[in-house]
Parts: structure tokens; sequence; C-alpha cells
């Protein structure tokens, strides 16, 4: 009886577990997105095209992100632009009209962590990295 009774809670859990999970895995968060739409769509646009409701309060049009790859001989520039959102790459943006990501990720992480040990290079590369990886998605093809 007892093993019985373990086996159908077991099972009953397991029942429990599985919809969550598919659930859990269907409603994923998209960081990359999440990101983008945080800091980069007000002056990039919402498709990544370069027509941010802010556009024509800048200095200098944002470039259109999903011809990146195109115009890189249909490879998208990972490296170079890590260091311009990052901040390593400073020239990039001329007179730097584009925030500095890096720190401003840095300054985010060291309000949210406080006290607490984490590693803000690897905060900013987590985050610099899921942003790159959803514009590679917007790419044209």
């Amino acid at each position: 009886m007892r093993i019985l009774l373990q086996f159908i809670i077991g099972a009953a859990c397991t029942i429990m577990i599985v919809p969550a999970f598919a659930q859990a895995k269907a409603g994923r968060v998209d960081f990359g997105k999440k990101e983008f739409e945080s800091n980069c769509a007000s002056c990039h646009g919402v498709t990544g095209k370069g027509n941010g409701p802010l556009t024509d309060l800048l200095k200098k049009s944002p470039p259109d992100l999903t011809q990146l790859s195109k115009k890189n001989g249909g490879v998208f520039p990972m490296d170079r632009l890590y260091q311009v959102v990052e901040g390593g790459d400073i020239a990039a943006h001329g007179g730097r009209d584009m925030p500095i990501w890096g720190r401003e990720y840095k300054i985010q992480a060291a309000e949210h962590y406080m006290d607490t040990p984490y590693d803000p290079e690897a905060y900013v590369r987590a985050r610099v990295l899921s942003l790159l990886e959803y514009i590679n998605r917007l790419q044209a093809k």
C-alpha cells in the first residue's frame, strides 16, 4: 500500500510538473529583445530600421540595424558591434551620440547587487551578448 501511495503521489507530481515546465518553456523571456526594446528601440526603432521616436531629436540618424550583415559581406559583425555597444570602440560613433551601455550596465548592476559579490564584467558581457544575438535575428535575409 505504501509503495502504491508513493507511486501515485510521484505520478501526480510528474503530471503537474510537466505542464508547468511546458508553460514556462512556451513563455520563455527573450532577454535580447527585452534589452533592445528597453534601450535601443527609442532611437533605432522597434524593427531596428533606424526610425525610433527620438530620431528627430538626434544630431545624427541612427543606422538601420537590419542591414549590418548585408553591409559586411553577409557576416554579422559581432566583435565590432560588441565594442560599440559595450563602449570599447568610442570612435565608432564619432561624437559618441549613443550611450556607452557597458558603463550603464555596470552602474545598474552595482545598484542592484550592492554588497552581494558578483562579476561586473560577466554581467555586462551577458547583457551585451543577449542584445547582439537579438540584433542578429533582425538581419535582412
